[in-house]
């Protein structure tokens, strides 16, 4: 078997330039949320195949990668013939299934509401593309317990703050936050015509209207059985309402039974938590907005940057998921930001990342220097390790300019050399 320098397709290497910049952009949003009162947890990388594969987890279930059972229990499977049977375990795809495990697993242990804040890698089988790999960095806030709308304005407002902070490390001031509500959605689709067990098809399709327009999303719904005046009637609601209204405009368009309650919270959220965000942010209904995540119950949020064709965070209330884990019901919410599409927008704005803290010193030692002088030189590095700097202790290159140039990129300012007499 060949062994091959290059890494898994959709997986990457990272350089020390690249960790600098990783780092401290996830001490930044670490230290945004800690200071708006989320503790730190964190969770395994794999979990049982039930938990990820219980219709939770929308179109993720699909690439999901599977981790076959082990010795005898994998030869059982495999002599039984249930090919189902073989698997017992995958890598996480998100971290929100995981924390609903955790929270009914520890919830003795926990404070009520409990402020969580997870980083972590999760992987997806998924086709790369720039900004979206195999395996990739989530950050991921979540208030359990809180059924109020505090959860949703809290969330947005520290998401917002970190965003605000890490973005404009490369000068980008103005995002914008949209937000929806699952409610809305489904009262919508079934206002126009569809029935209940068509919604989910529909959502799926509603939610390319970015990439599609709504000629592709009316062809697309023809596509799959929907009548024509059922599809016109449902995307005349959104050509009509969409833009800048609150929800409460585009449910009376809706007029369905119960919409007045949920478009009131809705416009509380976006109120409050566009009187706490920085300048720049911008927090509007989308009435477009889906989240493809089957377990959303309430209010969806999800940021876009300006003049970039990405999503970089999302979220939304679910508040079904940890009963389904402890029996009882809990009533959740949560927001993610997708780290890597972050690095990449600061990588195309050239932001490198913070290099070793300033007065680090490099000792370059000659081959050729007695072991006394090298001594000395280690000696004083650790004496500046005791003191809070930076200090390493290299062997000298022949050409030293060279070598010099590249310690000061890594951050290095004094340079002691070590010669031979």
């Amino acid at each position: 078997m060949a062994f091959s320098k290059k890494p898994v397709k959709g997986m990457t290497d990272f350089l020390p330039s690249d960790m600098r910049l990783r780092n401290s952009v996830l001490a930044e949003i670490r230290e945004t949320y800690a200071a708006y009162g989320f503790a730190q947890i964190e969770t395994p990388m794999m979990e049982h195949i039930g938990n990820l594969t219980s219709k939770q987890g929308g179109d993720n279930e699909k690439l999901i990668f599977k981790v076959q059972k082990r010795g005898a229990a994998l030869a059982r499977a495999w002599e039984s013939g249930d090919r189902d049977s073989l698997v017992d375990n995958g890598l996480r795809y998100d971290l929100t299934v995981p924390l609903a495990r955790f929270y009914a697993n520890n919830k003795e242990q926990l404070p009520n509401p409990f402020r969580a804040l997870q980083v972590g890698p999760v992987w997806r089988a998924d086709q790369p593309a720039k900004g979206r790999f195999r395996q990739f960095v989530q950050c991921d806030i979540d208030v359990l317990g809180d059924a109020t709308n505090l959860a949703e304005i809290e969330l947005i407002s520290a998401t917002s703050k970190a965003l605000s902070r890490v973005l404009g490390r490369a000068g980008i001031r103005e995002f914008t936050i949209h937000v929806n509500d699952r409610r809305i959605l489904r009262a919508a689709a079934l206002k126009a015509g569809f029935a209940e067990d068509d919604l989910g098809g529909v959502l799926v399709t509603l939610d390319k209207l970015d990439k599609i327009g709504f000629d592709g999303v009316r062809d697309e719904l023809l596509a799959n059985g929907a009548a024509a005046d059922t599809a016109d009637r449902y995307l005349e609601l959104f050509s009509a309402e969409a833009g800048d209204t609150f929800s409460r405009a585009f449910c009376e368009a809706v007029d369905a039974e119960g919409l007045a309650d949920v478009a009131a919270n809705l416009d509380e959220i976006i109120a409050d938590a566009a009187a706490l965000t920085d300048e720049g942010v911008t927090i509007a209904f989308d009435p477009t907005l889906v989240r493809g995540m089957g377990y959303y119950t309430g209010p969806i949020f999800e940021v876009t940057v300006d003049n970039f064709n990405i999503s970089i965070a999302g979220g939304g209330r679910y508040d079904e998921m940890i009963g389904k884990f402890s029996g009882e019901e809990v009533c959740a919410c949560g927001f993610s930001i997708g780290f890597e599409r972050i690095i990449a927008v600061l990588r195309d704005a050239n932001v490198a990342g913070e290099a070793v803290a300033g007065d680090a010193v490099a000792f370059l030692v000659d081959a050729k220097a007695e072991s006394g002088r090298r001594l000395d030189a280690l000696r004083q590095a650790r004496q500046l390790r005791a003191e809070g700097k930076t200090a390493a202790v290299l062997p000298m290159r022949k050409n030293m300019k060279r070598q010099i140039a590249t310690l000061e990129d890594e951050g290095f300012t004094e340079f002691v050399k070590v010669y031979a007499d």
